[in-house]
Parts: structure tokens; sequence; C-alpha cells
């Protein structure tokens, strides 16, 4: 996976670092690692991780920031098995589809599509959705830090 790129915002640089971070900590797995749930109750593997964060990012930075809706079936993605392939195709064009809509967006400007069942500062501006996506990120790398080290304890 490529690098963030420094041209954009600080922010959106650091999401692209946190994204990066959990696409290689997935893809460089394997497979059967990559899929296999740690043995929690409700535990997901990291690919299903992955695909979450794909999904939500798209889904505030398009539906919401700019009002394009992009699909989502959110119950999928903590069912999804996919091949590692697979995960860094959707990943790339997630990066690449994530830069374009920020780029499109004012950060200063109130997102097009406002759901009302958030906290006010996570949609007051498409700069304070963006803030959202890097929690979310940043949460789920840890998630999948212990994911990973859960399955490696698993099947050592």
């Amino acid at each position: 996976m490529a690098t963030a790129d420094a041209s954009g915002s600080a922010l959106e640089t650091f999401i692209l670092e946190k994204f990066d971070a959990l696409v290689d900590l997935v893809t460089g797995m394997g497979g059967e690692a990559a899929n296999t749930a740690p043995p929690l109750p409700g535990g997901n593997s990291m690919a299903q991780l992955l695909t979450h964060c794909c999904r939500m990012m798209r889904k505030w930075s398009s539906t919401v920031n700019l009002g394009v809706e992009v699909f989502r079936d959110r119950d999928a993605e903590f069912t999804a098995v996919s091949p590692v392939s697979e995960l860094r195709e959707l990943a790339a064009d997630t990066r690449a589809a994530f830069i374009a809509d920020v780029a499109q967006a004012d950060p200063e400007l109130a997102p097009a599509n406002v759901f009302t069942n958030r906290d006010a500062f996570w949609i007051a501006t498409c700069h304070s959705v963006l803030l959202h996506v890097f929690e979310e990120l940043c949460q789920h790398l840890g998630h999948a830090e212990v994911t990973r080290d859960l399955v490696a304890a698993e099947r050592a």
C-alpha cells in the first residue's frame, strides 16, 4: 500500500497513515490468518475490520460530506471472508475514492447529508466528519492489532 501523500491536509495525511497501517497489517497476515476471528464472543477477523473500515470511510466521505450515496451493508462487513488479493484491491479502490472525495469537500462547510443520530461535534463541518473517520480508523487499527496477537497466540 502506498504511503500517505503529504499534498493533502494534516488530517487527511493522518487518516491515510492509519488506513495504510491497517491495510499492511491485514494483508501481511496471509489469507487464513486475516480471515480468522479471535477466540472471543463476537470477535471479528482482521479482514472484517478492514472491510468495515473501507465501507465506513466512503460512507462518511461521500454519502455524508458530499451527498453522493455509496451503498453499504454494515452487517455484511462483519461476516466478510475475502482473499488477501481482494482486500488489497478493495483498499486501493477505497483509498483513491476517499482522496477524491476529500478533495471535493470544503472542510469548513456543513456536510451535505447529516445523520441525526450523531453527536453534533462529529457532523458540524466536513472537517469534523473526517475527524470521526480518523477516530474510527485508530480504534479499528487497535482492534486489528489485538486480533493479530490473539490469532497468533492461538496458532502457536
